[in-house]
């Protein structure tokens, strides 16, 4: 890009702000009118929230805002580069919905979109997809290469299926070809895919695996989403009520950047709410399958203990390792529960802070949206570098802190 068309698109800055989610609304319904096959690659279900829309409004903000050094986004970009490979997104994709972007930028802005306006944001979203498709490249090749490995969609049968709590049921998936599963890094997802016969739609969801790495199986631990069917819980409550063992879905390869640091021996703190725990879960069963000596704190925050999904696992691993403690944090505290390592009400790291939470750990927190604003301002307040905090937002990424 030249230095006037820059300059155009960062001029439309104030307009993203104020309008950003109505000119995304009107690019989705824009492509999936035009190309209603790429139905089958988006979550439909975002779609109906709102959050989809919102997400991509805050991303091509920030790309406005960054044009200048787009390298200030590279965590962001290396973050949207995994979900796009566990959806299989193919260059050509780029191609469809770059040429909805700008024509949807003409449509929503008018007559300001002069056509140096729409030339510029044409070539700053060319580089753009170079970037992507480039990053993208890189994680097939990775994908494909290791022992196991694929990409697109594999199919898996569902050879078991336990009930961790009343809320949340793990999944025991192995490949119909007999073949094994590409190693991961602990804390990455897979993305799943069923058909939907009600929509005439495959509908692909991500899932964090929730065990260490075998080669033979992948395990995810989903929840069931109250109030079935609903949109938030559509694929998820079907895996629940209609997916028996036995049953065939279809898997992309592991993919997120997510991912606990195997090469340090700093402390580990891992916090979590609700079903976040299951990519912690990862990390904590790699640490300890491998024999790790680094200290571990559990942190974990459910409603109570019908809900709280593998109790009795993380407690056996705490009292087999001397380096690990647990705390745990119910809304009330049920009888014979007054004891050291619970706790009443939400998490709340400033609670730990007699020796439990060290400076020098890195600190990896998972749960829904508040959770992780609430968490990730209390580590800083504590005085824990930023560099140290790792964190993970389930569904769309609009959650800046």
């Amino acid at each position: 890009m030249n230095s006037d068309q820059k300059a155009l698109v960062t001029a439309t800055v104030s307009t993203l702000k104020a309008h950003g989610v109505a000119l995304t609304t009107h690019f989705y319904r824009r492509m999936f009118e035009h190309n209603p096959e790429l139905k089958n690659v988006f979550n439909m279900s975002n779609q109906q929230n709102g959050k989809q829309q919102m997400a991509l409004a805050i991303a091509v903000l920030a790309y406005a805002e960054n044009i200048e050094d787009p390298s200030v986004l590279v965590h962001a970009v290396t973050k949207i580069g995994h979900k796009h490979v566990s959806l299989d997104i193919r260059p050509e994709h780029y191609a469809i919905v770059g040429r909805h972007l700008i024509a949807s930028i003409g449509e929503v802005l008018g007559e300001a979109a002069t056509p140096a306006l729409l030339e510029a944001w044409a070539t700053a979203y060319g580089e753009l997809a170079g970037l992507m498709s480039g990053l993208e490249s890189g994680l097939y090749q990775h994908a494909a290469n290791q022992e196991g490995g694929w990409t697109g969609w594999r199919p898996f049968a569902v050879k078991q299926k336990v009930a961790e709590s009343d809320e949340i049921t793990s999944f025991y998936l192995y490949p119909t070809d007999g073949g094994k599963v590409a190693d991961y890094q602990p804390g990455q997802y897979v993305s799943l895919r069923l058909f939907l016969p009600e929509l005439n739609l495959f509908q692909p969801r991500q899932y964090s695996l929730s065990s260490a790495p075998n080669g033979e199986y992948y395990r995810i631990s989903v929840k069931k989403e109250a109030g079935s069917p609903t949109p938030d819980g559509l694929i998820s409550n079907r895996l629940h009520d209609f997916v028996a063992e036995g049953g065939i879905v279809e898997l992309a390869a592991p993919a997120g950047d997510f991912t606990l640091d195997t090469s340090k021996q700093t402390p580990v703190v891992l916090v979590s709410g609700g079903v976040g725990q299951t990519p912690l879960l990862s990390m904590l069963d790699y640490l300890m399958s491998t024999g790790s000596p680094r200290e571990v704190v559990w942190v974990h925050g459910s409603r109570d203990t019908q809900v709280h999904a593998f109790r009795e696992t993380v407690t056996q691993l705490a009292g087999h390792h001397e380096n690990m403690q647990q705390h745990i944090f119910y809304d009330t505290l049920a009888p014979g529960l007054e004891q050291e390592g619970y706790h009443a009400g939400f998490v709340d790291l400033n609670k730990l802070n007699g020796g439990t939470l060290m400076p020098e750990a890195d600190y990896y927190v998972c749960g829904p949206a508040p959770f992780i604003r609430k968490q990730v301002q209390d580590l800083a307040a504590l005085g824990v570098p930023r560099a140290a905090i790792h964190f993970e937002e389930f569904g769309p990424a609009t959650l800046s802190v």
